[in-house]
């Protein structure tokens, strides 16, 4: 299942919000080279861990499986304050569009091709289910070209909106992603799952386990 936290909420459970930023230190820092993110104490933090964004996470087994953040884009988020070379013109923006950032599935959940896994397909019918509850209809995600193909096959209609660049060891390139409840089906024909993957409340929640 998929929880949903404010920042405050993550805050108020220390054993979660370390798991969350010891994930995203891991991935983001160790294995795609973002080196500008290191910190000594192995928690990746920045300034948009606010009070506006949603944290998603996907626990099995009371451990954390997966993740992703939640920006509204009537605020600065990522792609208006750091990574401005990714787009042309005049990024989308409004209460209908939020950006997806550090989406991210730890390692020993990575069973599917191109790291789609179980716990991916979650993720996306979760920011998807999330979304439609909340007259959103759109994302904005940097992410590898190669995901352009991958959402269109999900029925997303994805934009570009400028050229991919270079980060770290990754090339990326960001991109609207409009959906509906056709995705959403697809999504969920795709894992064979029919049921909702957001849950309420908060998860049995052992620990994060980071593979070597």
């Amino acid at each position: 299942m998929l929880y949903a936290f404010s920042t405050s909420e993550l805050m108020d459970r220390p054993d979660l919000w370390q798991a969350v930023h010891s994930l995203r230190h891991s991935i983001f820092v160790d294995e795609m080279g973002w080196d500008d993110l290191r910190r000594p104490d192995g928690l990746e933090i920045d300034q948009f861990d606010h009070e506006e964004a949603t944290h998603h996470l996907v626990v099995r087994n009371g451990e954390l499986a997966g993740y992703q953040r939640m920006l509204p884009t009537t605020r600065p988020h990522l792609l208006t304050e750091v990574l401005t070379d990714l787009y042309e013109g005049t990024p989308p923006c409004g209460p209908d569009v939020f950006e997806l950032t550090r989406y991210a599935v730890a390692k020993p959940y990575r069973e599917g091709r191109w790291g789609v896994s179980s716990v991916g397909s979650e993720l996306i019918a979760g920011f998807i289910e999330w979304g439609m509850t909340r007259g959103v209809d759109k994302v904005i995600i940097e992410f590898e070209p190669m995901w352009v193909l991958r959402a269109l096959q999900l029925r997303f209609l994805a934009q570009p909106l400028g050229y991919q660049r270079t980060y770290g060891r990754q090339q990326v390139v960001a991109t609207l992603l409009t959906f509906d409840e056709t995705t959403l089906r697809t999504v969920r024909e795709k894992r064979n799952f029919d049921a909702a993957v957001l849950a309420q409340g908060e998860p049995d929640f052992i620990g994060y386990r980071k593979a070597s």
